[in-house]
């Protein structure tokens, strides 16, 4: 994923928790916030409770390449911050796109 797609600095992430809107489901915590600008960006934020550096990576991986998959069914112009929760360790692949998709149609971010 290229730079201008992803949120990169402790002050844009700042921006997003403050500023933004958040939906949850008992998979992921979402936060949004418009960015006036032309790409949607992508953050993810995962807490060392959830498991050592090669289970928080995979599952930053796996975001990753389903956000990479929907990219084209997001609306543009936003922040993203997704945030697993503990339970995200033990689903599967497809659960995960699942959880996405639904956390994203809750949020309305889907385009028609």
């Amino acid at each position: 994923m290229e730079k201008k797609y992803r949120l990169r600095k402790n002050l844009e992430f700042k921006r997003v928790y403050s500023g933004g809107k958040n939906y949850w489901n008992r998979n992921l915590t979402l936060y949004i916030k418009k960015n006036n600008m032309e790409e949607t960006r992508l953050g993810i934020t995962i807490t060392k409770k959830i498991g050592n550096a090669v289970v928080r990576n995979r599952i930053k991986r796996r975001i990753k390449e389903i956000y990479r998959k929907k990219f084209f069914r997001i609306k543009s112009g936003y922040d993203l911050i997704f945030i697993p929760k503990k339970n995200v360790v033990d689903i599967s692949y497809k659960e995960l796109e699942s959880a996405i998709i639904h956390i994203l149609k809750l949020s309305n971010m889907l385009k028609d």
